[in-house]
């Protein structure tokens, strides 16, 4: 039986949740405050451009915020934002 006789499965890739962005964030804010970078701004020029140059690989950070879509991780940021502004 040949591999075109089977039928293949497709997964759609499960949208990452607020804890896999809050977490991955807070991994990222460490490296680079371990590479001694500004965590806000350098993540925040990553977020604005796009550019992976702005996170370092140091602990496999620019891999790990490379798994996320940017759009999710504004958003999440946005809905935490907005969220603590309710609760004062």
């Amino acid at each position: 039986m040949s591999s075109l006789d089977n039928t293949m499965k497709f997964t759609v890739p499960q949208e990452a949740s607020a804890a896999d962005v809050r977490e991955t964030l807070q991994e990222v804010y460490k490296a680079l405050q371990e590479k001694g970078y500004n965590p806000t701004t350098q993540i925040v020029g990553y977020l604005l451009s796009g550019d992976p140059a702005f996170i370092p690989r140091h602990n496999n950070a620019r891999s790990l915020i490379g798994k996320l879509e940017r759009d999710k991780i504004i958003e999440e940021l946005v809905t935490v934002y907005l969220s603590r502004d309710k609760e004062a």
